[in-house]
């Protein structure tokens, strides 16, 4: 708990200094236009205090209720470790959520657990905690073996009624709820499913190899829908496959919202709102994607912004990332003539945004173009059809890998940015390698 205080004071810190600053007057950098490629950098370092983030959600208001009934959800992690911790959070409850008994093990299959490797999680050396509303707790250490890539369990008992849950709506991913305090049962018989998760956040691990974690933060894209359920197979999930077989240790933080917008609340607070929360909160973050979010300011905001607003919108991220000591990777914004929201005027917003990331003055610390590895070439303004999962917006478990490939892993072997008052950005295109 106390560790959780120091989170929401730095966060108040990083948030009153970014509108301090307010937004960077952007310059190339000399060398951009000569070989093109940014000098050489520090290669990263370790997390100085070893806690990394290995899986999280982004919380959304407006989820079920729950009392006197055990939750055991199934997280994918990205790194592994040698310890963990959870974090649940409470932060759109308007009442105290008390948690008791919980509890993580690997998961063997379905509702089933390894119980040779089931270990109870205290938080201030007690086996419950009660959460005020708005809030959030994080564990204690659990000396608890994580493997990466994996599946872990991660299960808690709700004893009162909990009021609408704090929950991440598009799980994708089959999750539990039984009768009962059977936190600690190696299968949960009878058990009903869904595909959200509720209170659950995040699981960190320590690992002193790990250089810090990545925030993909964007809308549905980066949220997986199109994607099959329980497949893992998010392009944030499959970037975590690549970091993983390159050598590298890189948690991958999935803080996509479905429906999600830049500039607007609506599916979850906008990314400008939840940017202090979702991403500089982060256990060992260092770098963030911004991905999709633009596309549904234009698609579903009436009237839709124009593109030198999300423009702004995104130099407002630019500089609070640089403010917080994070590198800012840009994605251009995928096709979607054909989807339902899709007009002319969006298409011709969605083209200016793209050409600012990849203009040499945008700010941004990498580019990821998405556009490029998923159009087709002989319509640009559509999705190639083999990435097309049919509704010519959200791209299937092909496209997906391709957005996953064309990051390029180089942009994690450094984690120095520029003085967060700085007019001068550090800046290195993608390429895919």
């Amino acid at each position: 708990m106390r560790r959780h205080a120091r989170s929401i004071k730095r966060e108040a810190v990083l948030a009153a200094a970014a509108l301090a600053i307010g937004t960077f007057a952007l310059m190339p950098m000399p060398w951009a236009s000569a070989a093109g490629k940014p000098p050489a950098s520090p290669a990263a370092t370790p997390v100085a205090d070893g806690w990394n983030g290995s899986w999280s959600v982004s919380p959304q208001s407006g989820g079920p209720s729950y009392a006197n009934q055990t939750l055991r959800q199934i997280v994918h992690t990205s790194i592994g470790g040698t310890s963990a911790q959870v974090r649940i959070s409470n932060v759109f409850g308007t009442a105290p959520l008390t948690v008791q008994n919980v509890h993580v093990a690997q998961r063997s299959s379905g509702s089933s657990v390894n119980t040779g490797t089931d270990k109870a999680v205290t938080f201030g050396g007690q086996t419950s905690v009660t959460i005020a509303a708005g809030q959030s707790a994080v564990s204690d250490s659990t000396a608890f073996t994580v493997a990466a890539l994996s599946d872990v369990a991660v299960s808690f008992y709700l004893p009162n009624s909990t009021g609408s849950a704090t929950y991440h709506q598009q799980g994708n991913q089959t999750n539990y709820v039984a009768n009962g305090n059977v936190s600690a049962s190696a299968t949960l018989s009878g058990a009903v499913t869904n595909g959200s998760y509720s209170f659950l956040t995040n699981l960190d691990v320590q690992n002193t190899a790990a250089t810090g974690s990545l925030v993909t933060l964007g809308a549905s894209l980066t949220d997986g829908v199109a994607s099959a359920s329980d497949d893992n197979r998010r392009w944030p999930n499959d970037l975590a496959v690549r970091l993983q077989n390159s050598g590298r240790t890189v948690g991958v933080l999935n803080q996509g919202i479905s429906g999600n917008r830049l500039l607007v609340d609506g599916a979850g607070q906008s990314a400008l709102n939840r940017f202090d929360r979702d991403v500089v909160g982060q256990s060992g973050v260092r770098w963030v994607i911004f991905s999709d979010d633009p596309i549904n300011d234009l698609g579903s905001t009436n009237p839709p912004p124009t593109s030198a607003q999300l423009i702004t919108g995104i130099q407002q991220l630019i500089s609070r990332a640089h403010s917080a000591g994070l590198l800012f990777l840009c994605s251009t914004l995928t096709p979607y003539q054909g989807a339902s929201y899709w007009t002319q005027t969006g298409e011709t917003a969605r083209e200016a945004v793209n050409a600012f990331i990849r203009g040499s003055g945008s700010g941004c610390d990498g580019v990821v173009d998405q556009d490029t590895a998923t159009h087709d070439p002989a319509n640009p303004t559509y999705l190639l059809p083999a990435y097309d999962s049919g509704d010519h917006l959200h791209p299937n478990e092909a496209g997906l890998q391709a957005i996953a490939d064309a990051v390029n892993l180089s942009l994690f072997d450094s984690t120095s940015t520029p003085p967060a008052s700085s007019t001068v950005m550090l800046r290195a295109h993608a390429n895919g390698k």
